[in-house]
């Protein structure tokens, strides 16, 4: 059983909340929670709820990440920045936001990253199932000169001169454009291998479709809280088909 800490939050804008996850309404219907602006207990930055990452404390009081936002009781709320997550360690704003003596791992923002990789690599499966990833160089060229590939993605141990020959491949199909694809290579091939459910994928482009948007969310989510860009200048989807599958979070 999850437990509830500290008092019942007030209504507002607010750092923390006193909700769990959508409750039964009459006749048992699920009733959705009112999404409202959030203040970042370390930063105090007002912001949307998707641009933050809600905290909740475990049966045995440590502050665990709920990435769904769905785990019961109070939740405390943090800019969805690693140096934000420090800042709220180094502050002790978790005790303050809960009301409550917790424990908060000094690792926690490792263990964020680490979550949001896995959901990353989650959603490239998805993507895969869905039929919108292809692999191997030629398949990805070809893709490139169809014009249809949203994310070109290198293993991490890819080669220089097939790295250079894709990003050749983009610029002669979409000029200036070329520069508006990620390019992903951080992921390593038995990452990779691993998402696709085959051997030694060293090149690989996602197509249009609602699993590369359930991609590219992830990607943006991952790289905000690195750091390696503003939240400002991440992209948003700003449109997701209510069947689009969702990885599995913390």
């Amino acid at each position: 059983m999850w437990k509830r800490t500290g008092e019942r939050a007030l209504p507002g804008l607010s750092g923390h909340d006193d909700q769990g996850p959508p409750q039964g309404g009459e006749g048992g219907a699920c009733v959705p929670r009112r999404e409202q602006r959030r203040t970042c207990i370390a930063t105090r930055e007002v912001r949307e709820p998707d641009e933050l990452i809600r905290f909740a404390v475990s049966p045995q009081g440590d502050v665990v990440p709920d990435l769904k936002e769905r785990l019961p009781g109070r939740g405390a709320w943090v800019s969805a920045r690693r140096d934000a997550v420090e800042a709220a360690l180094r502050r002790k704003a978790f005790a303050r936001a809960f009301k409550a003596s917790v424990n908060a791992p000094t690792d926690l923002a490792d263990r964020i990253e680490a979550d949001l990789a896995i959901d990353l690599r989650q959603a490239l499966a998805l993507a895969n199932k869905a039929g919108c990833v292809v692999t191997g160089f030629h398949k990805v060229e070809g893709a490139i000169a169809s014009g249809d590939v949203v994310v070109l993605i290198h293993a991490a141990e890819a080669a220089a001169d097939g790295r250079r020959k894709l990003a050749q491949a983009l610029r002669r199909c979409l000029g200036d454009g070329a520069e508006t694809i990620p390019v992903i290579d951080f992921l390593s091939g038995d990452d990779l291998d691993l998402a696709l459910g085959r051997s030694r994928v060293i090149h690989a482009a996602l197509v249009a479709g609602a699993g590369s948007r359930g991609f590219l969310e992830r990607w943006r989510r991952l790289c905000v809280f690195r750091g390696s860009i503003a939240m400002s200048d991440a992209p948003h989807e700003e449109e997701r088909s209510p069947d689009d599958n969702e990885p599995a979070g913390l």
